[in-house]
């Protein structure tokens, strides 16, 4: 396995439709296990495809206790039940660090995906899990949690991150 350099906001990938992945192969493993370890090093619960530069739909999760880790690999996610019923949980993005806001989507969604053996696979999502897989799929759409809160803090965070992404870089 390997780190994969995770890219940041204002990059264009970020803002593309991942295309289908159209077979599961040792390829497509190899990048699902070293996205789980990029995930795992940043540290974060979840990472999509784009964020590492590959605009393909996949993701990876875990939003189990340290103790307890539950990974889930995904290809070619997708939400196909959503709940009336909300939950506004806290989101943050590796692609826009150390900035986070709260944001309000469906409390349960149902998600058809992918496993990496190449069987179709439904998983019920709710909680912290259910505001994680939307987020990583919001990602496959080219859409990032700020995408989801008012334009006024939406600013704020990106002008916070580009700032703290000059200062990491030496840019300032």
């Amino acid at each position: 396995m390997a780190l994969i350099p995770i890219i940041f906001i204002p990059d264009p990938v970020l803002r593309r439709v991942a295309a289908p992945v159209r077979e599961v192969t040792d390829g497509v493993r190899q990048l699902l296990d070293d996205m789980a370890e990029t995930m795992y090093d940043a540290p974060g619960i979840g990472l999509a495809a784009p964020q590492v530069n590959v605009s393909e739909r996949l993701i990876v999760m875990d939003c189990g206790p340290d103790e307890a880790p539950e990974l889930h690999k995904m290809i070619n996610p997708e939400i196909v039940a959503r709940s009336d019923e909300t939950a506004i949980l806290e989101e943050g993005c590796l692609s826009i660090p150390k900035q986070t806001a709260e944001v309000k989507r469906p409390a349960h969604v149902d998600v058809r995906y992918i496993t990496i053996d190449g069987t179709e696979q439904m998983m019920r999502c709710e909680g912290l899990l259910a505001a994680c897989v939307q987020h990583e799929i919001d990602h496959l759409d080219g859409v990032l949690f700020i995408d989801h809160i008012s334009r006024l803090k939406r600013d704020m965070i990106v002008r916070r991150a580009l700032k703290e992404l000059r200062q990491v870089n030496g840019d300032d």
